[in-house]
């Protein structure tokens, strides 16, 4: 029987993460997949014609070019560009197995039509989204969080971020409901609205993220690889394998054996490989997972950029919930043949978010129309499934499903915490001297 620290199960962004630091961390690894392809659930699809198999969508229309010109990413997300996961990729160098371009723009939509996210008091003075007094309110809003932190009270302003609520904080600015909701939404990144009862601390420290995201390169604060996500489990696969981490792909996996409640061995096409602790994604342990709701992703195909969103070749629109009267944001990201996933002239837009009904096409209508005229639709529904458990009794660590967001910042909270329980050691990264050389020259 062979013996390895830790065995990972499944190739998703988040299980080749963790395989790649603790592969650096001098732990014995060993990566196996059921699918001969990388990437599980947030995988990317190429050629085009295999998307419409996937789908059982008949015939693929000559007008959309060749289909190995495509990668369509299945859970499209973009990156903050002072974000977490870019931290992630400049300390484990996987920056040098991928490009970057700058997402072209970043919209919230009000009253049926799209607006420019204000991220920068330059861009709070131009907003079509606010009037005179509540531009100056909200600039000194955005000018407490860009210099606030966590260490020096002085930048505090008379406000205690652990003690004082996002709602009393935003009453204190004097803030109207509409700046609010952009605020909170559009550049916190909150997905519903129980942030507004939660200490301001959180509110502050994304709302300066954005902000310092978007202060490195302008038209937005997002960043997407050239072509497409499919390359980033391979890069951090790649990483893995450097420092010892072996993969065996396209194999099954039978059962996970314990001992006294604790993870054994994996036994995988009748061969068994002991383990101290086993990480995956849900769909091989579906025993000690739940459901905690379901999301529902459109990716459609279209020959225009999104109206409104002045020709960007690249966006984020975010929807927030009191706009079409619901519990949860709607989610539209928008990327094209400019970052190489489409043939020339052509998009790929995913409108994505939790279900509230028993109709959830009809939930997502009004982020279609926004799209309109739409080449040719993807529907899917998936289970949002979560672990039971945390993993320290076991010792196998599951990671959740992928969310309704188009970002990949509860991914990261899901890394990070992953990695704690893992190790016991918070997730810590060195500055980098080569932090900006992620993105292409032409970006």
């Amino acid at each position: 029987m062979q013996e390895y620290d830790i065995i990972v199960l499944g190739t998703g962004l988040k299980e080749c993460v963790l395989s790649a630091l603790l592969s650096q961390n001098g732990k014995k690894v060993l990566h196996i997949d059921k699918n001969p392809y990388y990437g599980g659930e947030s995988a990317s699809i190429s050629p085009l014609e295999q998307l419409y198999k996937k789908f059982k969508v008949p015939g693929c229309a000559k007008s959309l070019g060749r289909g190995k010109e495509w990668n369509i990413d299945l859970i499209p997300k973009f990156f903050l560009a002072d974000g977490e996961l870019v931290k992630i990729l400049v300390h484990t160098e996987v920056t040098r197995y991928l490009d970057f371009k700058v997402v072209e723009g970043s919209y919230v939509y009000k009253a049926g039509k799209v607006h420019k996210v204000p991220g920068t008091e330059e861009d709070a003075q131009t907003s079509d989204l606010m009037g005179m007094f509540d531009k100056r309110r909200f600039r000194k809003l955005l000018h407490l969080a860009q210099n606030f932190d966590i260490r020096n009270p002085r930048t505090y302003h008379n406000v205690d971020p652990n003690k004082t609520t996002t709602r009393d904080l935003f009453c204190r600015f004097d803030l109207g409901q509409e700046v609010q909701e952009f605020t909170g939404h559009a550049i916190a990144l909150h997905s519903n609205e129980s942030y507004l009862d939660q200490p301001c601390v959180e509110t502050i420290r994304r709302i300066r993220l954005y902000s310092e995201s978007l202060t490195r390169h302008n038209t937005s604060p997002y960043l997407y690889p050239v072509y497409g996500l499919g390359e980033l489990p391979q890069g951090f696969a790649r990483l893995s394998a450097e420092y010892g981490g072996t993969f065996l792909m396209n194999r099954a996996v039978e059962e996970v054996l314990m001992d006294n409640g604790k993870v054994k061995a994996v036994k995988s096409e009748g061969k068994l490989f002991q383990c101290q602790q086993l990480i995956c994604d849900p769909s091989y342990v579906p025993n000690r997972v739940r459901k905690a709701g379901h999301v529902i992703r459109v990716i459609c195909l279209l020959n225009h950029p999104v109206k409104n969103t002045h020709e960007a070749n690249s966006c984020q629109i975010i929807i927030p919930q009191t706009q079409l009267h619901r519990k949860s944001d709607v989610y539209i990201s928008v990327v094209s043949y400019t970052h190489s996933v489409a043939s020339d002239g052509l998009y790929i837009a995913t409108v994505s978010t939790t279900v509230e009904t028993n109709n959830p096409e009809k939930e997502i209508q009004p982020a279609l129309e926004l799209l309109e005229p739409i080449i040719q639709k993807f529907a899917s529904v998936s289970d949002l499934l979560v672990p039971n458990e945390d993993g320290k009794k076991s010792q196998i660590f599951v990671s959740r499903s992928y969310d309704e967001t188009n970002h990949f910042v509860s991914e990261c909270e899901d890394i990070k915490e992953m990695y704690l329980r893992i190790t016991g050691a918070e997730l810590c990264f060195r500055r980098s001297h080569r932090h900006q050389s992620y993105t292409s020259d032409d970006d």
